[in-house]
């Protein structure tokens, strides 16, 4: 089958605390690792209440130290926030505790909004070659010392650091298949170009020294519980959710609250979340299978925004359980 990875927003809960967050964080690594997930991904957000992983490698490194096996990593680290020598180290340092087993997507969206973001970026980039610039100086970092380089990544340099390029638009799948980097399609929030990205990738694949062939993850949403009903209640949470644009903490689920919001505001809900599975074992079993025949999908990144944890571990289960 198909191998299935987790991508964590470390959701704020309505009424908790971040140390609950980074808890639930842990645990949810700890439980994917025991049902066979391949990989736990954290992703940079900035000034959101109701995201806590803005520190994303510090976050990172307290999931890698509390597993054994499963991979962690960034999905991803907004690069132009940050130089491509800091990320180099960050990531050296962890990948140099964690051996084999850290992962770094980058993405080149702020993670923020625009007051935010020129906050984070300062100097107000905008030119569009800085981030395809910015990823190959990463790559370079990562390298064996060149004969009198005078600036080193310590740790970094020489280290098997896999780099992902994320994307929701041809962009990044272009990107990604000119650097013959593996690439992560933002599809559990963003899916109107999917099937025109992951054409634009494979078709314009060029090998590289990390990858020999094209390689596409997709994010989907997932909401799995015994019935279709409770599924659907789970699922409020994150409609909430996109309403208030994660400017607030995660609401508790609310029953029947599409049919409390303005048609408008349904269908836009309805867009992002088109690729989401959401039913009883069977029903989403079932949608998956055919999410990956449809895409040829290497890999599936499931995102869940589920209120209560105990929940949102059950759903996890349940779909190791059907798909194994």
């Amino acid at each position: 089958m198909t191998p299935l990875s987790i991508l964590d927003l470390a959701p704020v809960l309505k009424g908790g605390t971040l140390a609950q967050t980074f808890a639930n964080s842990v645990d949810l690594a700890q439980h994917g690792e025991a049902w066979g997930y391949g990989r736990l991904w954290l992703a940079e957000h900035h000034n959101m209440p109701g995201i806590a992983s803005a520190a994303t490698a510090l976050v990172i490194g307290q999931v890698a130290a509390a597993t054994k096996t499963i991979r962690v990593g960034a999905g991803g680290v907004m690069l132009p926030n940050h130089s491509p020598i800091m990320v180099a180290e960050q990531f050296g340092t962890l990948e140099t505790l964690y051996p084999g087993r850290i992962d770094l997507g980058l993405g080149r969206a702020p993670g923020a909004d625009q007051p935010t973001a020129q906050a984070l970026r300062r100097h107000g980039d905008t030119d569009v070659n800085a981030f395809p610039r910015d990823v190959v100086e990463l790559q370079y970092y990562f390298r064996e010392p060149e004969p009198g380089q005078r600036v080193r990544a310590v740790p970094g340099a020489g280290l098997d650091v896999p780099i992902w390029i994320l994307g929701s638009s041809l962009f990044g799948a272009q990107l990604a298949a000119a650097l013959g980097l593996p690439y992560a399609f933002a599809s559990h929030f963003a899916p109107a170009a999917l099937m025109q990205a992951i054409e634009a990738y494979r078709t314009s694949f060029k090998p590289s020294d990390q990858l020999d062939a094209p390689y596409v993850m997709l994010g989907v949403n997932v909401f799995a519980a015994d019935t279709d009903a409770e599924a659907h209640l789970l699922r409020s949470s994150q409609e909430q959710a996109i309403l208030s644009h994660e400017t607030e903490p995660l609401d508790p689920p609310k029953a029947g609250f599409m049919a409390t919001i303005e048609p408008a505001a349904r269908q836009h809900i309805d867009r992002m979340m088109e690729c989401s599975a959401t039913g009883s074992p069977e029903m989403v079993k079932r949608w998956l299978a055919d999410f990956v025949a449809r895409t040829g999908a290497d890999e599936i990144m499931v995102q869940s925004q589920i209120y209560d944890h105990d929940a949102r571990l059950r759903s996890y289960e349940i779909l190791a359980d059907v798909w194994g």
